[in-house]
């Protein structure tokens, strides 16, 4: 059984990875009904003797002792961490694997990856080793940040470079949160560019979440459940979108409602590698199937139920013969089965597509850039940065226009009209 080990950075990243934990928790929990050290738990959990003080590999199998989240916290503002640590998941990390600091990042891709990447830098590079240690048999790094921050995306793309640096055989996936066009962070724009150039040369592959994809879903869904659309009755504990299946937790927590939409999009990217089933699919062939050329590694992901009525029907509808495939890739397609569903739903698909529909996004995000390059709005911030030149920013937005004009030239081979979706989405 191969493990994964998950790397948070930033606000965003620590809060997906809060919920990502307590789901896995709560399926493997729902599995494994005698609460026994198994496989399925060691792809992500180490099981540590704490009457021994344990270090070392798993080497306790079979007995029950103190779960250890193979993981990796990472946040300039220790506000988030500190959340996490007093809260019911406070047992499942290791006080070892958290690097907190106190001042921020300052919305600044150049701070978290020039200054904080250089201070961190053999304190992280420990902690990964550390990790990697407690491992048998390491597959993936799973890097879960957000784009538009200062510490998700500069300190998060540090980390993905020195996984590159440090693990060169092991996958790094990375989940990115793109932000919205009405983000509150100005600078958001230069920071997501700067990130995307990084992404671009040292991710295996990249699964882009739209932050306004995921608030219109969720105000979907709310708006169904209120109306009556879903039905007279909502399984009990099956929304996706929300703790414990309650329609009140989308007022009161949205941040947390959109968090598991993404947290349950990586439980199913991996549950055929924990649960058994009758065609299992490891993430080696995710990325050996979807990714034809280095750079193009951006996975759309498409996630079904994100609820589930108590009289659901299965779909039956078969979906490769409703795709167009390019010319020289016809069978670029892999079906993995999983015998476990998610809790709470009788069935779940995850569909993964490398395909043109990601432009849009990064047209866009290039278009918000240059409105601020243009007029060198807030450029001191960044050019105050030992090491941040102006250089920087134009070899970034090179870096991103060369990728979309790759997806250009790949729709011009369709033989027929360019038709683009006018945004990315996960769907329901």
């Amino acid at each position: 059984m191969t493990q994964s080990v998950v790397v948070q950075v930033g606000q965003c990243g620590n809060q997906v990875g809060c919920r990502f934990w307590d789901l896995a928790l709560r399926e493997h929990a729902a599995v494994n009904k005698k609460g026994m050290y198994d496989e399925a738990l060691s792809s992500f959990f180490r099981n540590v003797d704490t009457r021994s003080g344990d270090n070392g590999p798993d080497i306790y199998k079979g007995k029950i002792c103190t779960l250890k989240a193979r993981a990796l916290l990472i946040d300039m503002e220790e506000g988030v961490v500190n959340e996490i640590l007093q809260g019911p998941l406070r047992d499942v990390f290791d006080s070892k694997q958290l690097i907190t600091d106190v001042s921020g990042s300052g919305n600044n891709w150049a701070v978290g990856h020039k200054i904080y990447g250089c201070q961190y830098r053999e304190n992280i590079v420990e902690k990964l080793r550390k990790t990697a240690e407690h491992c048998d048999c390491l597959q993936c790094f799973f890097i879960i940040h957000s784009m538009g921050g200062g510490t998700g995306s500069g300190l998060g793309t540090f980390v993905l470079n020195l996984l590159e640096e440090e693990f060169p055989e092991v996958y790094r996936f990375v989940t990115s949160v793109y932000p919205s066009g009405e983000d509150d962070v100005i600078t958001s724009p230069y920071n997501s560019v700067l990130a995307m150039k990084e992404l671009n040369e040292h991710a295996d592959c990249v699964l882009p979440i739209e932050n306004e994809s995921l608030f219109q879903i969720v105000n979907k869904i709310h708006q169904m459940i209120n109306s009556g659309k879903l039905g007279s009755t909502v399984k009990q504990n099956s929304l996706v979108t929300s703790n414990a299946g309650s329609a009140k937790t989308l007022q009161v927590k949205p941040f947390d409602a959109m968090n598991n939409i993404v947290a349950n999009l990586l439980l199913n990217l991996t549950s055929s590698a924990r649960f058994e089933g009758s065609l299992n699919m490891d993430l080696n062939e995710i990325s050996m199937n979807l990714v034809p050329f280095p750079r193009l590694h951006y996975l759309v992901s498409s996630l079904t139920p994100l609820y589930t009525l108590a009289d659901v029907n299965v779909p039956s509808r078969r979906l490769k013969p409703s795709l167009h495939f390019v010319s020289w890739n016809q069978e670029g397609w892999k079906t993995g089965l999983c015998s476990v569903p998610p809790v709470g739903h009788s069935h779940s698909l995850l569909a993964l597509a490398n395909n043109t529909c990601v432009k849009p996004t990064f047209i866009e995000l290039k278009d918000r850039f240059m409105k601020l390059y243009k007029k060198k709005a807030h450029l001191h911030h960044y050019l105050q940065i030992d090491g941040m030149e102006q250089s920087c920013f134009s070899e970034a937005i090179y870096s991103l226009s060369d990728l979309i004009e790759e997806y250009n030239e790949l729709d011009a081979t369709k033989g027929g009209p360019r038709i683009d979706p006018s945004r990315l989405k996960i769907a329901l």
